[in-house]
């Protein structure tokens, strides 16, 4: 993520290679990364020295680690885009006690293409000039929305994670494709433009998806039957389920030990 961040902060040109640090452990990691002309260190301290704006693009697990690491500045942002750990937790892992500045930021791995919807939620500490200097990072790589901390969990699952979702049809409509003997590269060129389209104008048209689906569906036609077998199967259902869980392990990860 922390590559397909800086590579839409590069395509954009909001900032500078040269004002831009990169701390890992992982040396072969770095040489990657400095060969873009980023600043690279393995000191965590010398990037929150040097920088205004500090993503903490890791894992859940070695977030504490890295906290520990840092001295909690109150003039600094502090960005999360870590599942799971909560602004309180981050606040006390900080340790610039109720004045840190920090965000809970949600992306999608399609930031990665220009296409990305990345979820922030500031603390109350984060003035609107402060979020005004850190939203271009993300808008310059897709959609931003952003949002109270309370409404994470289930925005994640609705965007975060969605990909998955989509990437599971396109798999599933590609194969099914092949099978009425589409080669499998045209029959996912098919299914991915179709929705990519359909993703576009529900954006663009303002017509709520349910007219969308009915301006598509001719009675007594192809698509109806279509919608129709879907509508048995329970797909919406399981679309709910499947939100659900994820929803709920969210939940559960905020709670970890």
């Amino acid at each position: 993520m922390a590559n397909a961040i800086i590579r839409a902060i590069f395509s954009a040109g909001i900032i500078p290679a040269g004002n831009i640090f990169v701390s890992d452990k992982d040396s072969q990691k770095l040489a990657e990364f400095a060969k873009t002309g980023v600043n690279t260190t393995s000191d965590n301290r010398e990037i929150e020295k040097k920088s205004d704006i500090i993503i903490l693009a890791v894992k859940p697990q070695i977030m504490d680690s890295v906290l520990a690491e840092l001295a909690g500045k109150s003039d600094k942002i502090y960005i999360s885009i870590a599942a799971g750990v909560t602004l309180k937790q981050l606040a006390l892992g900080i340790g610039a006690g109720s004045a840190a500045k920090i965000v809970r930021a949600m992306p999608n791995t399609p930031i990665s293409v220009g296409c990305g919807m990345t979820i922030l939620c500031p603390n109350d500490n984060v003035s609107n000039s402060d979020f005004a200097a850190l939203e271009p990072i993300f808008s310059c790589a897709g959609a931003v929305a952003r949002l109270d901390e309370k409404h994470i969990n289930a925005a994640m699952a609705l965007s975060a994670s969605s990909p998955a979702y989509f990437f599971m049809m396109l798999d599933a409509m590609a194969k099914i494709g092949e099978n009425h003997g589409i080669p499998r590269d045209v029959a996912l060129t098919l299914a991915a433009n179709a929705m990519h389209g359909s993703a576009r104008l529900t954006l663009e048209s303002e017509l709520p998806p349910e007219t969308l689906r009915d301006n598509v569906c001719s009675p007594g036609g192809t698509t109806i039957e279509a919608v129709q077998v879907l509508e048995r199967n329970g797909f919406a259902t399981m679309l709910s389920d499947a939100i659900d869980a994820c929803v709920n392990k969210a939940k559960k990860l905020e709670n970890f030990e």
